[in-house]
């Protein structure tokens, strides 16, 4: 239905780009000819500009779909015009007007497709940077610029179909809560990351949690630092949710090392009896052996560069005293199997696990893709940093399914790349996590 209302639409954009033609070939007073094509003119830039999406939608979400209906009836007239061109090969008219009607005609559909791309820019967080450059030095060449076009074209429809699906099905139960936990959800980071307030680690996830009742808080410890350390940082940022929220406990969601933090934390710390319920997300429990193999393999002095260098970064990005080396060691099989060893689960915390794995070199890019194959002779699969082996831990362990060729990456649990990936909501994978919770009465 939008793409018959856009052909009807555009029809006055259409005449306006074969004015030159029409001018000769209409034999009505040249004042009348000049004052239709004044109003064409103002009607293309209005439709050009005017807000297209549907009424009631986010603002991002509503120009999205603005932009794509835009560009649609840009790659839907550059069709149409090459057949008009070709007609009017077999008219009367003499060749500098065919050139000049030509040139008028790729000048306006191109603007109107440009319009489309800006605003699809503006708002798009699926379309790839690779065909932002691919457009960059094609969006002057016809036909080829309409096959770049109708990527951007898809995509945008793509994304837009989903996201307003996403805020249907959240307005449909936002009265249900379903995410309300008894107690407070602690999001606790990975190693080489902080909780910045611009750039958020756990993706949207976080804020789809929110629309459907969570409260979230985060862990707030260091980059990278010994799993002990990082430990006691948790422990102190517990305390604070609960003297700020009133709640008994709290729900421990962790990413990466952000378990291992978060159970020693538990077990040592005497965190226990303020943590309701542990979900480590893609944990080396078991530690990860590749490191182990680099760590034997690259000079030490290397090394101390390295650790250098990252500290003085994070230093400068808020960290307090960050140690590299001190969080990558603790990541390797021979320590990892120390804290197993002196690190029970408690009774009074409930436990779970989940690990997900990529299916091909493919599946994500550097560096996950090199830790991918580095990880390939240590177990049967892997995130690009962490095994299956090592990521499930205990009874209540779950291993996430994605039959496509892609598979789930270390860094697409936690929504880092903000991908819409087929067949796995990253969103509503968490939002059933939570509500899981709520359901066992956490």
């Amino acid at each position: 239905m939008k793409k018959i209302r856009g052909t009807f639409l555009s029809i006055p954009v259409l005449l306006l780009a074969n004015a030159p033609a029409l001018w000769k070939l209409i034999d009505i007073n040249s004042l009348l000819k000049t004052l239709i094509i004044i109003l064409l003119t103002l009607y293309t830039l209005v439709f050009m500009f005017k807000s297209h999406g549907r009424k009631g939608s986010h603002g991002k979400i509503r120009r999205l779909d603005s932009g794509a209906f835009v560009l649609g009836c840009g790659v839907l007239q550059s069709v149409i015009q090459l057949i008009i061109v070709i007609v009017l090969c077999f008219t009367q008219l003499n060749g500098w007007r065919l050139l000049a009607n030509a040139l008028c005609a790729y000048a306006v559909t191109t603007l109107l497709c440009l319009s489309g791309i800006v605003r699809i820019a503006a708002s798009a967080r699926q379309v790839k940077i690779l065909w932002y450059v691919i457009l960059l030095f094609t969006w002057y060449i016809p036909l080829v610029n309409c096959i770049v076009f109708r990527k951007f074209y898809k995509a945008a429809r793509s994304e837009y179909y989903f996201e307003q699906a996403k805020l249907d099905l959240d307005a449909a139960r936002k009265e249900n809560e379903i995410c309300k936990t008894k107690y407070p959800i602690l999001m606790v980071h990975g190693i080489f990351f902080r909780d910045w307030q611009v750039i958020n680690y756990w993706g949207r996830v976080p804020n789809e949690l929110i629309r459907n009742g969570a409260e979230v808080y985060y862990g707030k410890q260091q980059s990278a630092n010994k799993v002990s350390v990082s430990a006691t940082e948790v422990a102190e940022r517990i305390k604070e949710v609960i003297a700020e929220t009133g709640a008994e406990k709290v729900n421990i969601i962790a990413h990466s090392k952000g378990g291992l933090d978060s159970r020693y934390a538990i077990s040592h710390l005497g965190m226990d009896k303020y943590v309701a319920t542990l979900t480590t997300i893609n944990t080396p429990h078991y530690g990860c052996k590749f490191v182990d193999m680099l760590l034997g393999k690259i000079p030490e002095s290397i090394q101390g560069f390295v650790d250098r260098k990252y500290n003085k970064l994070f230093t400068a990005l808020g960290d307090k005293d960050p140690s590299f080396l001190d969080g990558v060691y603790d990541l390797t099989y021979k320590n990892c199997s120390e804290l197993n060893a002196s690190t029970p689960d408690s009774q009074l915390v409930s436990y779970r696990s989940v690990m997900s794995k990529m299916n091909s070199i493919r599946s994500a890019g550097f560096p996950l893709n090199i830790g991918y194959l580095l990880n390939k002779p240590y177990g049967k699969g892997n995130d690009g940093l962490v095994t299956v082996e090592s990521g499930l831990y205990g009874e209540n362990s779950k291993m996430i399914e994605h039959k496509g060729k892609r598979g789930i990456s270390h860094g697409d649990v936690i929504d880092l790349f903000r991908e819409n990936i087929k067949d796995f909501d990253v969103r509503e994978f968490y939002v059933d996590i939570v509500k899981e919770l709520k359901e066992k009465g956490f």
